[in-house]
């Protein structure tokens, strides 16, 4: 049995610590992917059971990213193993290089992720109804799978169509990466795909993707999200729940962290502020907010502790290296109940 599922594609993380890309001798191997890493912070910090649909090609390197993946309490049954030539030329397993950032050094991130395993699948390569009859309650997936090639947006839309059939709540985070759409028709074709995913899902997180002409067009005001979120709604005419992280940077290492949220019901929400958060690394934050607060929706929290469950458990996330969630729920908890320096509403 399985609470939650998502679909997506899982890389291989090199991480030179504190130096740069360019001059590292030595890297620390993580696993980590935009929808993989919600799933992965739901199963080790929340304690749900979990399982991620992705396919890898079948050598040294994929086995690696399993036994990665093992080691995070993840369920690989799902896992789609394709062939490999020896080379990569039939199939090949994603990679990206990250850099921590320092300061005035921003983050710095080099995927190498084209021709992977996960971009070749296709409508059929998965019995959707097989997979959701196993009564897990939750399906999430996000545009950065989507965005990997022109069949995987076919495959998301069939996933997120039969989970709902099956009566599973969906969520979607359009996680706009310029990089996948460069060649692809850009932005306007992102947001194409985004409205057609979009009207599948239940919860949208990310949402501020979905606001505006195109993702990344604007940068929202403070005074400005509110209205945003509700644009951001109405286009996604069955989603209950519409939420997005917000974050103002100072440097490298500190930001201003919090969350809002809309909904039908509660109308506006915000979530708590954490002001002068101290980053080690905040890649896959986004991802760990959106763990928390299906975390939250799940157990019938309100969207006001859902999203303070997201905002601490995405805190927690940027203070460890690598994608991946290393807090735990009652570190979660005790953040929410007690509060800390920079907490406050």
């Amino acid at each position: 049995m399985t609470d939650v599922i998502a679909l997506g594609e899982v890389m291989l993380r090199f991480d030179p610590g504190e130096g740069r890309i360019r001059t590292a001798r030595t890297f620390q191997v993580w696993e980590g992917g935009g929808e993989y890493n919600v799933v992965r912070g739901l199963r080790r910090c929340f304690g749900l059971r979990t399982a991620i649909v992705t396919a890898l090609a079948d050598n040294a390197v994929g086995r690696l990213v399993e036994d990665l993946i093992l080691q995070g309490g993840v369920d690989t049954s799902l896992i789609r193993w394709m062939p490999g030539d020896g080379i990569g030329r039939a199939a090949r397993n994603g990679l990206n290089f990250v850099e921590r950032g320092y300061g005035i050094r921003g983050a710095l991130g080099v995927s190498d992720r084209a021709h992977t395993a996960v971009s070749q699948l296709r409508n059929g390569d998965f019995n959707w109804d097989a997979v959701f009859a196993a009564g897990p309650r939750w399906f999430h997936t996000g545009g950065i799978f989507a965005g990997l090639s022109e069949t995987t947006v076919d495959v998301a839309e069939a996933a997120m169509t039969a989970a709902r059939r099956h009566g599973l709540t969906v969520s979607y985070d359009p996680n706009y990466r310029p990089s996948i759409w460069a060649d692809r028709g850009g932005a306007d074709r992102a947001r194409e795909v985004d409205l057609r995913l979009a009207r599948h899902a239940d919860v949208i997180v990310g949402a501020l993707a979905l606001a505006g002409t195109r993702p990344g067009d604007v940068r929202v005001g403070a005074e400005e999200i509110p209205d945003a979120l509700v644009e951001a709604a109405g286009r996604a005419p069955n989603a209950s729940v519409v939420a997005t992280t917000l974050r103002e940077v100072y440097s490298a290492g500190v930001n201003d962290w919090s969350s809002a949220a809309w909904s039908p019901e509660a109308g506006f929400v915000s979530g708590p502020r954490m002001r002068g958060l101290h980053v080690l690394d905040r890649v896959g934050s986004g991802d760990g907010f959106a763990a928390g607060l299906i975390h939250g929706l799940l157990t019938g929290a309100s969207i006001e502790r859902a999203l303070a469950y997201g905002t601490a458990h995405g805190a927690l996330v940027m203070t460890t290296p690598g994608d991946v969630s290393m807090a735990t729920l009652a570190e979660v908890e005790a953040l929410i109940a007690n509060g800390s320096a920079h907490l406050t509403r």
